[in-house]
């Protein structure tokens, strides 16, 4: 359970049952979806376009009696729902100074906070509704609705007071298809909810495109979507309408309606994201022209305010993915593999080919990340054209290997057509113990690290000797915890996982495997992805790893939560820890999480110096931690403030 106002707005799109031009029994309809939307907890609904008469009322339009029962309709609505504290966004007609406009009403406890009139009026094939409205203006003037003195205007923002990121606006169906669709404009401006009341009918195809719409829309201005669309009670003589209900989110769509279907479909935003993405993305603040007619909309825009229900102690309905790295869907992660394997490798067939260099080094142990590794530099070699000899496959056993791992090493390296070498650092390590006085005995930071040091020395040596260079193995995830030896593994000349998180290689390498034609190859690829990660720096037992990453940092499926969560949106740990416990609710309590997360922030602080380091590497996705660009951070940071009352 969370409160919902922390963390989240629910909104509502509804198709409520009609009947062309009987505002009578289309209020009872409206109140009703209302009713339901409250019992579901909802912070805002949106009805479509003309939903108090019906969109397809044709010449009736003109009508005075029309007119006036659909303003009383609206009175009406707002009586009835005066005890309620869910913003209410519904679609009429509405006259004005001698001309009728088709106008969204943002309604609250009672109030008829403002009418927003449509901007666009399409004017084409089935549509014509040039014949009865008129375009609204951007300018906000005020007029009186049902005994009210209300705003009425296309530059107008509805403000939650007691939720700061909550500020909705509107748009209507065909201001959406505009070149500029006036949503952008109320997104410059704040809005981060965008209710569009639509009358958008079907036709085989659209509603793909419609989707589309939606999503790119949301994408663009950084916003929520709240699509309602008029359905099936709509008058049938020439146009059929669906009903096709959309909420989208920064891109997403979080839900959607089945056509020709009357419900409400629902969605918690989480706003949050949002603003996120605003600050990070600052240049809206020179965006050229932002003007209609000489006038500055910007200047124009007068916002309204509410307040939204203190709802605490209810479940989320937003489904949080666990795995935020990676798609759910087979044929998207197929399609995703494919692409970041290739981003690796296109990035490292520049390097080569800058330094007209034809020989690569890579330390193979037959664990995860050196066996993503090898992949990208076979990939490169052979777009290139170049000898897969010229992968110089180097397997480097020592005190902690076990007889799987070094193994795969050997199977892998040979599968590939790699040139293969094997070099044995247990004298080499001991030579150097005695040098610097070091208790073999003594299983400490130093036995650890003197041996990862001496495996990048002998890479970067034999390197020399073949005229290339080392790649890297080393992922994101270790990166983000510091997991690796400073000057060890933690370096190379390029480094091709440095922005894949440990989650998404074991699907990178399932992917290659399962892509595979050689029996061989496939086997070692699914047995390298069944054996645990370890760096393998402690003595085996028996040829058996002892030494478990997860057993030590923690799960790497709980940190890569944790590192998306906090690089890509800037989220508190308070709000993580919330995350996470929605996420992974049934496989971690919330005292694991929680131990994990402190122990994620105090890693990731103590360890930037050795991000701050890093050898060049492609990113590959939205989160990752160059010093050079994506991530920029004070090696003597603090982090007391994310770690403390957790």
């Amino acid at each position: 359970m969370i409160k919902m106002q922390e963390r989240f707005i629910r909104v509502a799109a509804a198709t409520p049952k009609l009947r062309v031009a009987s505002c009578g029994y289309n209020e009872k309809q409206i109140i009703e979806n209302i009713i339901k939307a409250v019992d579901n907890k909802a912070d805002m609904i949106v009805f479509p376009e003309l939903a108090v008469t019906g969109y397809s009322c044709g010449d009736l339009f003109l009508q005075q009696t029309l007119l006036e029962e659909a303003e009383a309709s609206l009175g009406r609505v707002a009586k009835a729902t005066r005890h309620t504290k869910i913003l209410i966004v519904l679609g009429l007609p509405f006259v004005h100074d001698n001309k009728l406009y088709n106008t969204a009403a943002f309604l609250w406890q009672g109030l008829i906070l403002g009418l927003v009139p449509k901007i666009f009026l399409p004017n084409y094939g089935e549509f014509y509704e040039k014949r009865y409205f008129s375009s609204g203006a951007f300018r906000v003037e005020n007029v009186f609705v049902c005994g009210q003195e209300v705003s009425f205007g296309g530059s107008l923002l509805f403000a939650c007071q007691n939720r700061k990121s909550f500020i909705a606006a509107a748009e209507i169906c065909e201001d959406l298809w505009a070149p500029i669709p006036p949503s952008s404009y109320h997104g410059l401006a704040g809005a981060t909810v965008i209710a569009n009341l639509s009358a958008s009918n079907e036709l085989a195809g659209k509603s793909d495109y419609r989707r589309q719409l939606v999503s790119n829309q949301s994408a663009r201005i950084f916003s929520a979507y709240v699509y309602a669309c008029a359905g099936p009670d709509e008058s049938t003589t020439d146009l059929v309408y669906g009903g096709h209900n959309l909420i989208g989110e920064n891109g997403k769509i979080l839900e959607e309606s089945n056509r020709f279907e009357r419900r409400i479909i629902y969605a918690d935003l989480d706003l949050d994201i949002l603003t996120a993405e605003r600050l990070k993305h600052n240049d809206w603040e020179n965006v050229p022209g932002v003007s209609l007619l000489n006038i500055n909309l910007l200047d124009c825009y007068k916002t309204v305010y509410f307040s939204a229900e203190e709802y605490t102690g209810i479940k989320s309905i937003r489904k949080i993915d666990s795995t935020p790295f990676i798609p759910k869907d087979a044929a998207s992660r197929r399609e995703r593999c494919e692409e970041i394997l290739n981003i690796q490798a296109y990035g490292l067939m520049k390097r080569l080919e800058y330094i007209n260099c034809a020989n690569v080094v890579v330390g193979v142990s037959g664990g995860l990340d050196s066996t993503l590794a090898l992949i990208v530099c076979v990939r490169a070699f052979d777009k290139l054209g170049f000898d897969r000899k010229g992968i110089h496959g180097i397997t480097l056993p020592g005190f902690g290997t076990s007889d799987t791992t070094y193994q795969n090493a050997i199977k892998l390296i040979r599968a590939f057509g790699a040139s293969f070498r094997e070099i044995n650092i247990g004298r080499a390590v001991l030579q150097h113990f005695e040098d610097i006085g070091h208790d073999p005995a003594v299983h400490d930071l130093t036995y650890e690290n003197s041996q990862a040091r001496e495996r990048t020395q002998i890479l970067m040596d034999i390197a020399s000797q073949v005229n290339g260079f080392v790649v890297g193995t080393g992922d994101l995830s270790e990166l983000a915890l510091g997991f690796a030896t400073y000057n060890g593994d933690h370096m190379s000349m390029y480094g091709v996982n440095a922005s894949i998180p440990k989650t998404l290689i074991r699907y990178l390498i399932e992917y290659e495997a399962l892509s595979s034609t050689d029996p061989e190859l496939k086997e070692v690829l699914l047995s390298i992805m069944d054996t645990p990660v370890s760096p393998e720096l402690l003595p085996a037992d028996k040829g058996v790893i002892t030494q478990e990453t997860e057993k030590i940092v923690g799960p790497y499926i709980l940190h890569d939560f944790f590192l998306y969560y906090m690089l890509r949106y800037g989220f508190k740990p308070e709000k993580i820890l919330s995350l996470a416990k929605m996420a992974f609710d049934g496989e971690y309590d919330e005292a694991t999480i929680s131990k994990w997360l402190k122990l994620f922030y105090k890693r990731f602080f103590a360890n930037q110096y050795k991000r701050s380091c890093l050898p060049d590497g492609p990113k590959v996705g939205s989160v990752a931690l160059s010093p050079r660009g994506d991530w920029r951070m004070p090696s003597d940071a603090s982090g007391e403030m994310w770690i403390i009352g957790q």
